[in-house]
């Protein structure tokens, strides 16, 4: 693409980041409408789910200004939808337009997409151009809606671990204390974080020790993640603050009791067993099988906030994809530490990652680190 086209495709990812925490379990994406002569005709994003989609939003936007849509060239971040899901294909939508071309970011990995969106551009006589994978604007649109990636191409949620600790590690003193650690302005971008999850994960030991609610209160949000808790006893108390009106609960256990399944799911939680399979699991949740069923429960990014055991056992079955680590300018010597696994024999058997980014919110650290390849799917 040419200038004049990377900048117009860079708005509609702007569009699509801006409504990153609104379209789940939907993926983000932003659409462009441009005249012959590079003049803008109409914008939109993807709505809440069940709402219109970026090209439709576009398309109304542009017939509110009195626009002629004959001849106009489309910037979309996504691939075209081809199929009826909750919506009607927006490439049908495109083609009744008039449109004379059409610019895409990315092709949908959605199985009932996946090309077929440019295939029915193509047979209408639309020219259609796919961006380089490797073009910093394709790579956006998909670093934008990896969990979305990740749920069609692997069946698993992108798997997030949020931590706060002193430098040396330490997310709590012996005693359990660790409110707060860190400050005011980690702890907002904390809940940003889990704003533009589907889900938050926790477990059991969080749960009875802190009480938490786990929700979103420190950044403004259209709606709530999902909560997920890993309770393998079903030990949760009926009036535990995570009972939040307005999103799912979603209990994995390993060890039966309808008693106690009932009265969960008369709070409106849903209770499902899980239990594992292989030596020295029994009596505990299967956390692989229990990432395949978020996913199948359109779960797209995980957002975890758990106890050292949890994170450990999450980290040692090679489930976590990405750290969000929050780092204070304390020490605190005998502690909680951010996760329990191991030991290792050898200094190479330590889990490799790489830094995506540092930055210092008020006094603190915080850091995105990726394990290598993860995002390779």
């Amino acid at each position: 693409m040419n200038q004049v086209q990377t900048e117009w495709m860079q708005q509609a990812l702007r569009l699509a980041i801006a409504t990153r925490n609104t379209t789940p379990p939907n993926p983000a994406i932003g659409c462009m409408i441009v005249d012959t002569d590079g003049r803008e005709l109409g914008s939109g994003a993807t709505q809440q789910t069940g709402g219109p989609h970026a090209e439709i939003m576009a398309l109304r936007d542009a017939r509110s200004r009195g626009k002629s849509l004959h001849g106009a060239t489309v910037f979309v971040t996504l691939e075209p939808c081809s199929h009826h899901g909750r919506t009607p294909p927006c490439s049908d939508s495109l083609i009744e337009a008039g449109v004379k071309k059409v610019v895409i970011a990315m092709l949908d990995p959605n199985p009932r997409v996946a090309g077929s969106g440019v295939a029915a551009l193509h047979a209408a006589g639309i020219l259609t151009s796919v961006m380089n994978a490797e073009d910093s604007s394709a790579v956006s649109a998909r670093e934008l809606n990896i969990g979305f990636f990740s749920r069609m191409i692997r069946k698993t949620p992108w798997v997030r671990m949020k931590i706060a600790a002193s430098l040396d590690g330490k997310t709590a003193l012996n005693n359990g204390a660790s409110q707060w650690i860190t400050s005011d302005a980690a702890r907002a971008d904390g809940h940003a974080w889990r704003a533009r999850a589907c889900a938050v994960l926790t477990g059991i030991g969080t749960v009875l020790a802190d009480n938490p609610r786990l929700d979103v209160r420190l950044v403004d949000t259209p709606r709530q993640p999902h909560l997920v808790v890993v309770d393998s006893r079903l030990e949760t108390p009926l009036d535990a603050h995570l009972f939040v009106a307005g999103r799912a609960l979603f209990i994995y256990a390993a060890v039966p009791d309808d008693t106690k399944k009932a009265a969960l799911e008369a709070r409106g939680a849903t209770v499902i067993y899980l239990p594992g399979q292989q030596p020295g699991t029994q009596g505990k949740v299967d956390l692989a099988a229990m990432l395949r069923d978020l996913a199948q429960r359109e779960i797209n990014e995980l957002h975890v906030e758990a106890g050292h055991k949890l994170n450990g056992s999450l980290i040692r079955e090679g489930l976590v994809d990405e750290f969000v680590v929050y780092l204070a300018p304390k020490m605190i010597g005998q502690g909680c530490d951010m996760a329990s696994f191991g030991p290792l024999s050898e200094l190479s058997q330590a889990i490799p990652l790489e830094f995506k980014s540092t930055d210092l919110l008020g006094p603190d650290l915080r850091i995105v680190a990726r394990i290598p390849g993860r995002d390779r799917f």
